[in-house]
């Protein structure tokens, strides 16, 4: 034992030294010759027009032909790993699949949780021609402050931003909701105005005052290395734009909370995901039975920020629910078992032989996952919930979420209020989603392996779940931080009013 613990002894400082070389040496600056950039291209484009199930569900094969020519003709010279992956996500935002995304390498996202990157300091709140500020970094800023409304950013009118940085994100189909929620998550806009137009020392900003009268004023781009003392408080997760998980109240787990009024007879229900390593199977255990216990009689259900996640977890909330049988799918299968590409695409072993055992192929030529297109769920007897359902949805509300909405939509006590998930109501390409790692960028892209179509009657016309009551953003509202969409719930329950469907 002891001479393992000298060899030990002995590497550990080298593994060390290794690990911090290794650090030292990225060089996020770094440009890719435009051979190796072409090479990753191909290899891009290959492996979807391979393997992507749903390469041309929205977006005709010629359209697509264009696109993908589009990119490869722009590599005229080398890049960066964000210029190559701008032009990237370009062309993968043309498929409309949410799924499909492009991400940076292992390594620059290591960079980027520790860079103090210079940045446009604004985060903003979109809907059509309308931007309106939601937090300021910098804090002795006396005349941009929540609830402003921007009407040019560098001569840029609102609808010039949006329709230039929708070429650049991915939603379902075409709702726009979705991408305007996109932009609108945390600093994200910040990101894709850095990596679009790149950043100047300052900006010019048209905004309106209180009198609605239209003024100019000049702010600097935010420098976080020189500026530590006056900076805003703000999280990682909302400088890259992603969702920020709500903190618990009267909480099982962080990532989901229960609130009750039991004198009301009301409760609120918030999930935030529908991951399988947050417990939620244990949560809607205790949940329904409280709510059963406390003779709840309407339930707030708020997934606005739930990207998804495990479909078995949103389908055994829907059976706490709903009021009759159901299918996940009508049809969900893939169109290759195994990829030539496979050395690229990680865990494609797991993948592959997981595919072989759970996967026919059938006559149409592709293979599918018969489970799921033949088996009906029922409703869980045990606790079901029969009151008054409200759920609250919106454009971050995607994936395995609007399977869960689109199951209980139509219901005779079930109530959608709130804007179009980002989530496909027809159906979507996911399941199995593995990254394809490009060999010289390292770029990754994801490549969902299953198209599911959840109802063939459903109208196929590109649009996530649209609400029985609409709840859009208004400025007043954002500038007194009034949840908007909870309001109007709550005008629904006080006014003993849901939606006669």
């Amino acid at each position: 034992m002891k001479s393992i613990q000298y060899i030990l002894l002995f590497f550990l400082p080298i593994s060390f030294l290794a690990c911090g070389t290794a650090k030292d040496s990225f060089d996020p600056n770094k440009k890719y010759s435009s051979a190796k950039l072409k090479s990753d291209y191909k290899i891009f484009r290959n492996v979807l027009e391979e393997s992507h199930p749903s390469l041309y569900w929205y977006t005709p094969k010629d359209s697509m032909n264009y696109f993908f020519d589009y990119g490869y003709a722009q590599i005229k010279d080398s890049m960066t790993e964000p210029q190559f992956k701008t032009l990237l996500s370009y062309v993968i935002a043309k498929i409309d699949c949410g799924h499909t995304s492009v991400k940076y390498s292992k390594q620059y996202t290591k960079y980027l949780d520790t860079a103090k990157l210079r940045t446009f300091p604004l985060a903003l709140k979109f809907w059509p021609d309308t931007m309106v500020v939601t937090m300021n970094l910098n804090r002795r800023d006396s005349i941009l402050r929540r609830g402003v409304v921007l009407t040019k950013i560098n001569g840029l009118s609102p609808s010039q931003l949006t329709d230039t940085f929708f070429q650049y994100i991915v939603t379902d189909g075409y709702s726009m909701c979705g991408k305007y929620q996109s932009l609108s998550t945390g600093f994200a806009f910040a990101n894709f105005y850095s990596n679009v137009f790149g950043l100047t020392d300052t900006f010019n900003i048209h905004y309106l005052d209180s009198a609605g009268s239209e003024k100019e004023t000049a702010i600097p781009v935010y420098d976080f290395k020189a500026d530590t003392m006056n900076r805003v408080g703000v999280t990682k997760e909302q400088l890259s734009g992603k969702r920020k998980k709500a903190p618990p109240h009267f909480a099982f787990f962080a990532s989901s909370n229960l609130q009750l009024d039991t004198t009301g007879g009301n409760a609120f229900l918030t999930l935030n995901t529908f991951d399988r390593n947050n417990h939620l199977r244990k949560f809607f255990k205790k949940s329904f039975k409280a709510l059963d216990e406390n003779h709840i009689k309407n339930l707030v259900i708020d997934v606005r920020s739930n990207g998804g996640g495990d479909a078995g977890i949103s389908t055994l909330l829907t059976r706490y629910l709903i009021d009759k049988k159901f299918k996940l799918a009508d049809s969900l299968y893939a169109v290759t078992r195994k990829s030539k590409y496979d050395h690229y695409i990680e865990k494609s072993l797991l993948y592959n032989t997981m595919m072989f055992f759970v996967t026919t192929k059938k006559g149409d030529g592709k293979y599918h996952f018969g489970y799921y297109e033949r088996h009906y769920f029922s409703p869980i007897s045990k606790h079901h919930f029969n009151g008054e359902v409200y759920v609250l949805i919106g454009g971050n509300s995607f994936s395995a979420t609007t399977l869960f909405v689109g199951a209980l939509k139509g219901q005779k006590n079930v109530t959608v209020v709130g804007e179009e998930t980002g989530g496909g109501y027809y159906g979507n390409t996911a399941w199995v989603i593995p990254d394809v790692v490009l060999p010289n960028t390292k770029l990754r892209f994801r490549l969902p392996r299953f198209r599911l179509v959840v109802d063939k009657n459903r109208d196929k016309d590109g649009h996530g779940v649209m609400p029985d009551v609409p709840a859009p953003p208004t400025v007043g509202a954002i500038k007194k931080g009034i949840d908007f969409k909870a309001e109007k719930v709550k005008d629904l329950i006080e006014s003993g009013n849901s939606v006669s469907r």
